[in-house]
């Protein structure tokens, strides 16, 4: 059953700064995770013994290249927190109130957003639509609109790169800041949450969302709607053990197309949100999980 929206929460300042964090979002000094912290001291451990026992450089090199195997592993797991904070459930107080999110990634898509939008007022449902930032110029009118309806508009990297997780520190400080900038400016909202491209990402990068004000968000469960046609499927990816303070994952943006030429989400998406309303959860925006 459809139900009324609750009022909009209210929009922060646009920053004058692309480097100043948001408003409400004060730049965070930076604290390494347990593991990285036990890497720094690794590496240091192994120079000193290296300095100390020379002969035992096979030894201290072999523990530095197995740390560095470790790191970029725990990269390429999109849900892991070893490398810092990163939201793949809503906070349990949001989890307590029924709540779950609906996250799109990848547009906004002149094709397939407004019609993502359609699905979504007809069901009177909000949800969060991670945007690349040069798409969003191209098509800003799409950010807009997803503004006017209430939905939340988060970061998901300027360029989209397929080699972010390899991008050094000043690559991911532009990348990260450019796309804060112009969502902000469209929008006339600034980014709380930053999904990496693909969900990879390397230990470079939890200072710089620090430095932002950002909040890494991963998900629960993710359809693979980029790569199956096959809206079953994507469905019963998300809705499988749906409960409450999930985080679902679908793609307005490089969606793949269902044999009949439909973009998969737009299959998928009305149908779990009755699967959503059949659990007696209620769909939110990522910041409203925070209120």
């Amino acid at each position: 059953m459809s139900q009324a929206l609750p009022p909009a929460p209210d929009r922060q300042r646009i920053p004058a700064d692309p480097h100043e964090p948001p408003a409400g979002r004060r730049a965070r000094h930076w604290q390494p995770s347990p593991l990285l912290r036990a890497s720094a001291l690794l590496h240091g451990g192994a120079l000193l013994l290296t300095v100390l026992r020379p002969h035992w450089w096979p030894w201290t090199l072999g523990a530095v290249i197995a740390n560095h195997l470790q790191l970029t592993a725990l990269g390429l797991w999109p849900r892991s927190s070893a490398l810092g904070s990163n939201w793949t459930r809503l906070p349990a107080a949001a989890a307590a109130r029924g709540e779950i999110a609906i996250t799109l990634d990848d547009g906004p898509d002149p094709e397939v957003t407004p019609r993502v939008l359609a699905i979504l007022a007809e069901h009177r449902v909000r949800a969060t639509f991670f945007c690349i930032g040069e798409r969003a110029l191209r098509h800003a009118a799409c950010v807009r609109d997803c503004i006017q309806a209430g939905h939340a508009i988060e970061n998901h990297s300027y360029r989209h790169e397929h080699n972010f997780s390899l991008l050094g520190p000043m690559r991911l400080r532009r990348e990260i800041a450019r796309a804060q900038d112009v969502l902000a400016q469209i929008s006339g909202t600034a980014p709380r949450f930053f999904r990496a491209p693909a969900g990879l990402r390397s230990p470079l990068l939890d200072p710089v969302l620090q430095r932002q004000g950002l909040q890494l968000t991963s998900w629960t469960r993710r359809g693979f709607d980029t790569v199956s046609s096959d809206a079953t499927s994507v469905l019963a990816r998300l809705s499988r053990n749906l409960r409450a303070g999930d985080i679902l994952l679908l793609h307005d943006g490089h969606a793949a197309r269902s044999p009949s030429g439909t973009p998969v989400v737009l299959e998928v998406l009305p149908r779990l949100i009755e699967a959503i309303a059949q659990h007696s959860l209620r769909p939110v925006t990522l910041r409203e999980a925070l209120q």
